[in-house]
């Protein structure tokens, strides 16, 4: 008589005695998408549950060399970009039957330092967000055939893939808004100014301005960090000859800026100074700040990245992919509406200046 108590250690084969079954018949009841009778299905499941059975995902991956694990690795949870992406990445991996490990690194050095732990479980892939690659940790990944995708980042090194938005375009339009709208000083505030997209977001900016005729930029480093965001703010806006435009490098450093502007300095926003932010994260919609925003795709960005791992991993081919997807410049409140170039897609205002 069963005691209630439940065993530890049972094995696939207990359950397959107990249900009257083939030992594939219960691997096939534990693996999503596999055919299996519904009546089959149900006598093993039956069974599991009396003998307090769960597969073990070790063992399996012990036979089979796959661990179904993507390993993430992300330095920058703050910013609520990336736990939309991070929420987005679960729900498609968990539609391939494969699931997220989340390792924290650092936006300031490379990721070396927890690839030893990540190699601990076996894992099928890495996805490094708002975090940097050494060419050490490229090499060794490619050599132990872990597929890799960065995400949000590029890389001169050829070996590994790459998922972005096109970062300087977008600096770009921010910059010809901003001229449209009539400004005439000009600031930036930085993200991490070592990292590729605000090396990029920068350059498109710098450009635009420059073909309008302003090469003077003044410019603060945010670190993409609230208070460092704040302390740039500061510094900035107590300029003699502040500027009345501001392209601060993401949205969460916008709401920051935002924030020193209107309660510090008393400072009316978009009358005195327009500010423009990047990725169209949750606060960017908020009335309270409507920040006028360069949008990130990330949808289309997390779709990409699961598409190159899915392939390279099926397939055992490492070959670097790069994709770059396009965003659109959100007009809200923020920042002064020039008085044309501005359409509504969709429901929402964007900027699409003629040409």
């Amino acid at each position: 008589m069963d005691s209630g108590i439940k065993r530890p250690g049972v094995t696939s084969s207990e359950v397959a005695r107990r249900a009257g079954v083939s030992q594939s018949a219960v691997s096939r009841t534990f693996t999503p998408g596999a055919s299996i009778a519904p009546k089959t299905r149900a006598k093993v499941l039956a069974a599991a549950k009396e003998l307090g059975y769960r597969p073990n995902a070790i063992a399996r991956s012990l036979i089979t060399n796959k661990s179904r694990i993507i390993a993430v690795v992300m330095a920058y949870l703050e910013n609520l970009f990336y736990p939309d992406v991070l929420e987005e990445l679960g729900r498609q991996l968990a539609a391939q039957n494969y699931r997220l490990l989340l390792f924290t690194g650092s936006m300031a050095r490379d990721s070396d330092p927890v690839f030893d732990q990540i190699m601990q479980y076996r894992v099928d892939g890495i996805i490094l967000a708002s975090t940097s690659l050494s060419s050490e940790l490229s090499e060794e990944c490619a050599a132990a055939g872990i597929p890799v995708v960065l995400f949000n980042r590029t890389t001169e090194r050829d070996a590994v893939s790459s998922v972005t938005t096109r970062n300087r375009e977008g600096g770009r339009r921010i910059g010809e808004f901003l001229l449209a709208g009539g400004h005439r000083r000009f600031g930036y505030i930085a993200g991490l100014e070592t990292s590729s997209t605000n090396r990029d977001r920068y350059a498109g900016f710098a450009e635009a301005l420059a073909e309008g005729g302003h090469t003077d930029i003044a410019i603060g480093t945010g670190n993409y960090s609230r208070a460092d965001a704040e302390a740039a703010a500061r510094e900035m806006l107590a300029l003699p000859d502040r500027p009345d435009a501001l392209f601060v490098a993401n949205d969460h450093m916008a709401v920051a800026v935002m924030d020193v502007a209107r309660y510090e300095f008393g400072l009316s926003i978009p009358q005195d100074l327009s500010i423009v932010g990047y990725d169209d994260v949750g606060p960017a919609r908020w009335t309270s700040y409507g920040i006028t925003t360069m949008s990130q795709p990330l949808k289309r960005m997390v779709d990409a990245t699961v598409d190159i791992l899915m392939e390279q991993i099926s397939s055992g081919e490492i070959e670097a992919e790069h994709r770059i997807l396009s965003g659109e410049l959100v007009v809200r409140t923020s920042a002064r509406v020039p008085e044309s170039g501005v359409v509504e897609i969709d429901g929402r205002r964007v900027f699409k200046p003629k040409g």
